[in-house]
């Protein structure tokens, strides 16, 4: 595609942001999990007498706190529901199911599970449901396995052990340490269009061009190119090839390590203002000791071997120091 072809297909590319997600549950939502590891429900019951399921640490209504836990059945009654005829990976069963709101048997309100039914003929609202337990319960909402229609006793479709369904608490279980903290895997996975002006840069990228846009009306450069000046509101002009050189303005040491990490720290990730370039991009920098990188440090362009350009941010390696002498502070304050 040319730089400037308008008829050029945009890139598109799929992404995937997955990770597991951890928190501190506290005194009230602690009870609950280390409760549904023992095969039993907790509800919060409020000063007037109304009982919460799952439970809130404060009244809705009112504000108040709330302290006081009671168990309520494992059984309730469908109050509305949603049929998922193709389940997601993560999903909490892997076949067509029903995602329902359940008032179980003693609370006043609804809690959201899956029902486990064969097919969508067979949910109704107002239908009797009871709770099919985990065989590994670790304290998690995932212990409650599903619910399923309570009129699937000796159905010889019916999936699941007899003895997984609507048990009695297990004191063993309800007795071991308690839960106080609890980890959630989160998944968003979509498609990614790169448009016309950011599909010309990656482009460029795979061929060691890097293209910005400028404005015609205050003739900033924008890098990665962009149809529209965001401060201007007019449309960009021409592409414009700056610099695989610039000035480190801020940066960042990472020291902490994370979930799905690919660098071990530490590292340092910069704003780079590219020379001809008016917006830094934000990259790897790399090539000398972390204690090195500052302010004003003028760098450079480390790209992969040409066999292995691709359209993608990628293609460069990490930025690395120059030899240059450091740029004075008034040449890039106004790019901070």
């Amino acid at each position: 595609m040319a730089i400037d072809d308008p008829a050029g297909q945009p890139l598109t590319a799929p992404y995937l942001l997955q990770y597991p997600y951890r928190r501190s549950l506290g005194p009230v939502l602690g009870r609950f999990f280390t409760a549904l590891r023992g095969r039993q429900i907790l509800g919060a019951r409020t000063l007037d007498g109304r009982v919460l399921v799952p439970p809130l640490e404060y009244d809705p209504e009112t504000g108040d706190d709330i302290d006081d836990l009671v168990p309520v059945s494992a059984r309730g009654t469908v109050t509305t529901w949603a049929w998922v005829a193709q389940p997601r990976p993560l999903h909490p069963l892997q076949r067509p199911f029903a995602f329902a709101l359940i008032r179980l048997d003693g609370a006043d309100t609804a809690m959201l599970h899956a029902v486990d039914a064969l097919h969508p003929e067979a949910m109704t609202t107002g239908m009797r449901v009871r709770a099919r337990w985990s065989d590994a319960p670790v304290g998690h909402i995932t212990d409650l396995a599903c619910f399923e229609p309570e009129d699937r006793v000796g159905d010889k479709d019916r999936v699941g052990d007899d003895d997984r369904v609507a048990a009695e608490p297990d004191p063993a279980l309800l007795d071991l340490k308690p839960v106080t903290s609890m980890t959630t895997p989160l998944s968003l996975d979509y498609t990614v269009t790169a448009g016309y002006d950011l599909t010309a840069f990656l482009r460029g990228i795979a061929r060691k061009t890097i293209l910005g846009r400028e404005c015609p009306a205050c003739q900033k450069v924008y890098v990665p190119a962009r149809g529209t000046c965001p401060t201007c509101s007019v449309p960009t002009g021409a592409a414009v090839e700056v610099a695989h050189a610039g000035t480190i303005t801020t940066f960042c040491v990472v020291n902490i390590p994370f979930e799905g990490q690919q660098l071990t720290p530490p590292y340092v990730c910069a704003s780079v203002l590219l020379d001809g370039a008016d917006i830094p991009i934000f990259h790897l920098v790399g090539g000398g000791p972390v204690e090195a990188v500052h302010m004003g440090m003028r760098v450079r362009a480390v790209w992969v071997p040409d066999e292995a350009l691709a359209p993608t941010m990628e293609s460069i390696r990490y930025f690395e120091p120059s030899g240059e002498p450091d740029a004075p502070f008034d040449s890039y304050k106004e790019h901070l």
